[in-house]
């Protein structure tokens, strides 16, 4: 009999623990266990399964439950009291982090623990509709962009041996896309018990990520033989890593990496045009014979295929011409965006979705491959930690821009064109002109 009871136990036990073993073998694959890197990309699982709880939440409490005009007014709201201070917040992010080298860990840990008491704090406002919203959203828009900002400084740490950095962060976004599909109808079925729910949920996976982000191998916390970033560099900081330089900034390292960084941030401001403004569009102006919700399904469902899509060709291209690559895929979004704008259509908005998602994953791998190249390995961290503020910063003002433009989508996609462009064109030529020299740069150190 007990023989029996055990066997059933094992049954019941098994679709857990072997798919835990399951995840573990994949994560810790390759080398990525011994480096530590397999324990990062299940803590970025954890992050953004957490991010979108609380997403599924503030959505539907700030956009689903009111008619459109009230909620273009609600999330404008939304933006300036939570996403123009972020904007003068994010820049501070890198250069503080610069300045705490030896706790990545704790600060990782803090950021997790500090979404975790605002997902509690959320639980009560949005029942009541409270202003305390608005603060506590801002909360977790800072510790989520301030944990992002500290994983691109860590990942350099933890490569295994023949590991390319674009490989490792191709494999870590994996991970967060992963959990971020398994989550989202998760949240969504917690949503139709109540709106707290979710954000319990989210504390929950918070709490789990605090802890997991201690075990973390020591080395994150290393600071040895690091230094301060500084990009596009003028003639008085090009005098070696032990120059000591007043006011460090975002300078150095050579033209290829900071068109490169211009170039991915005009493709996410364009992600935050397309989110906000897209949103509204559809729900006032459904896909042809859809809901406004299977509408922005769809869309959701295309943007998100894209990235990956775009992330497991970056693991296969590598470091190979990053250049180039950057300089085709915007070259690519900025044909569809122009055919969606002439042509308005469902097929063609879920295209534009599509193919902004795989260009975002593909160039800011091929970003990550290029500062691999051409930063010094003593800056290396700094220059992730202050690119990633920058990038989140163009987010924001695209997503500022989608919620002014009236629910046009001939105008709303020119616009979004004009936004690719403008990054497009700027730096084709310095892009070209570095593949054409095989990438060999001046090294430029602050």
């Amino acid at each position: 009999m007990s023989g029996s009871v055990r066997a059933v136990g094992r049954a019941l036990h098994f679709p857990v623990t072997g798919t835990a073993r399951g995840i573990r073998k994949a994560t810790h694959a390759h080398g990525a266990g011994e480096s530590g890197l397999g324990k990062l990309i299940e803590l970025h699982a954890v992050n953004g399964a957490g991010d979108v709880m609380i997403t599924v939440a503030l959505a539907s409490t700030v956009f689903f439950s009111v008619p459109t005009d009230e909620a273009r007014g609600r999330v404008a709201l939304y933006l300036v009291i939570t996403m123009a201070p972020f904007t003068l917040l994010a820049p501070v992010i890198g250069p503080l982090l610069d300045r705490l080298p030896h706790g990545r860990r704790a600060a990782m840990a803090c950021a997790m623990l500090a979404r975790a008491f605002l997902a509690l704090l959320l639980s009560g406002a949005v029942v009541t509709g409270s202003i305390e919203l608005y603060p506590a959203a801002l909360g977790v828009l800072v510790a989520s962009k301030a944990y992002g900002v500290v994983r691109s400084a860590v990942v350099p740490r933890l490569l295994p041996p023949g590991f390319s950095l674009v490989k490792a962060n191709s494999r870590v976004t994996l991970g967060g896309l992963l959990a971020t599909g398994i989550a989202a109808p998760i949240g969504a079925g917690l949503q139709a018990l109540g709106p707290r729910y979710p954000l319990y949920g989210a504390f929950v996976i918070f709490i789990a990520g605090t802890f997991l982000s201690f075990s973390l191998p020591h080395k994150v916390d290393s600071a040895k033989g690091e230094d301060k970033a500084l990009l596009a560099a003028d003639a008085e900081h090009l005098h070696g890593p032990h120059k000591k330089v007043p006011r460090p900034g975002l300078r150095t390292v050579g033209t290829a990496v900071t068109h490169a960084l211009a170039a991915n941030a005009s493709l996410r401001c364009l992600s935050g045009f397309l989110i906000f403004f897209l949103a509204f569009l559809l729900r006032e102006h459904p896909l042809a014979g859809e809901s406004a919700a299977v509408s922005l399904g769809i869309v959701a469902v295309a943007a998100g295929a894209g990235n990956a899509l775009g992330t497991a060709v970056g693991a296969w291209l590598k470091s190979r011409a990053p250049e180039l690559i950057i300089v085709t895929v915007v070259a690519f979004v900025l044909g569809a965006a122009i055919t969606a704008a002439l042509f308005f259509g469902a097929f063609l908005v879920a295209c534009l979705a599509a193919v902004a998602g795989f260009a975002q994953a593909l160039a800011k791998l091929s970003l990550d491959a290029l500062i691999q190249r051409d930063v010094p390995e003593l800056v290396r961290t700094s220059a992730f930690a202050r690119s990633e503020t920058l990038l989140q910063v163009a987010w924001v003002l695209g997503g500022a821009i989608g919620i002014v433009l009236p629910l046009n989508g001939t105008l709303g996609l020119s616009v979004a064109a004009a936004i690719v462009a403008a990054g497009w064109l700027t730096t084709v030529r310095g892009l070209l002109s570095t593949a054409r020299h095989g990438g060999h740069v001046r090294q430029r150190v602050a």
